[in-house]
C-alpha cells in the first residue's frame, strides 16, 4: 500500500503538486491529466528528482522520502521515462548488468534475473543487440526489463507505450497487466492513452494545476464530468 500525504513541490512561485494526497493499493494505478497538471513532477518527487516542500510518501510503514535516491532504487523503487533512456553503444544485456551495479545485485544472481526480465518482455533475443539497432518497441521493453531488475516494490511507468503500434500495444498490456503476479510491484502509470488506462488500470487519479480532482475505479473516473472538462476537452 501507498500512502502519499499532501505531497507539494513548488518551483519558485509556481506549484506544481498541490497537496496531493491518495491511498493506492490496487495492483496497477493510472495518473493522467492536462500537460503541466503535475504527473512528471510527481514521479520526479518519488524518484528525488524534484523539491519537496511538505508531504510525505509511506509505503508499509516506512517514508520513501527519507531515503536519497540511489537508496530509493535499491530499496525497490524502478521507473522509465517518457524518452527512452537508451545508449546507442550498449547492448539490452549491459543495460540490465549497469541496473544491477547500481542495485548492487550479487553476481551469481545476474544471470537469472536478467533472463527473467528478458524473457518476461519477450526480448530474449534482442540481448546482444546495441541500443542504437533497437526499433521502439524493443527499446520501450529494454526500459522495462530494467524496471524488472533487483526485486522491484513500486515501478512508475511514464507514457509506456509512446510510438508503439497497436499490435505492440497489446503485448504491452499484457506485459503491465503481469508484472505484480510475476514480479511483486505496484505499478503507478502515467499516460495519455486512455485506451491504455481503461484497459490496465483498476483505478486512476487525476490531476489538474497539481491539485488531485478525481481518483477511484478507472471507468467511473473517465465519466466524471469535472475529468472530461479538465482532461478530455468537453
Amino acid at each position: 500500500m501507498i500512502n502519499i500525504e499532501n505531497l507539494t513541490v513548488k518551483y519558485g512561485g509556481v506549484i506544481a503538486l498541490d497537496h496531493l494526497t491518495l491511498c493506492i493499493t490496487d495492483d496497477v494505478v493510472g495518473l493522467i491529466g492536462p500537460n503541466g497538471a503535475g504527473k512528471t513532477t510527481m514521479t520526479n518527487a518519488f524518484s528525488g528528482f524534484a523539491p519537496i516542500t511538505a508531504g510525505h510518501v509511506v509505503v508499509d510503514g516506512m517514508n520513501l522520502l527519507a531515503l536519497s535516491p540511489h537508496k530509493r532504487a535499491c530499496w525497490g523503487l524502478a521507473r522509465s521515462f517518457q524518452k527512452v533512456q537508451i545508449a546507442d553503444d550498449l547492448t539490452v544485456a549491459d543495460h540490465l548488468r549497469a541496473v544491477c551495479d547500481a542495485k548492487g545485485i550479487r553476481q551469481r544472481d545476474r544471470t537469472s534475473q536478467i533472463n527473467h526480465a528478458l524473457d518476461f518482455t519477450g526480448i530474449a533475443d534482442c540481448a546482444d543487440m546495441p541500443g542504437a539497432d533497437l526499433n521502439p518497441y524493443q527499446k520501450r521493453m529494454t526500459e522495462i526489463a530494467k524496471c524488472l531488475i533487483g526485486a522491484p516494490r513500486i515501478i512508475l511507468l511514464d507514457e509506456p507505450g509512446g510510438g508503439l503500434s497497436e499490435a505492440e500495444m497489446q503485448d504491452l498490456r499484457r506485459i503491465i497487466t503481469q508484472i505484480k503476479a510475476r514480479f511483486g510491484a505496484q505499478i503507478i502509470m502515467v499516460d495519455h492513452d486512455v485506451d491504455l488506462i481503461r484497459d490496465v488500470c483498476a483505478s486512476t487519479a487525476v490531476l489538474d494545476f497539481g491539485k488531485l480532482i478525481a481518483f477511484g475505479p478507472t471507468r467511473e473516473v473517465l465519466q466524471d464530468e469535472a475529468v472530461k472538462t479538465a482532461y478530455l476537452g468537453r
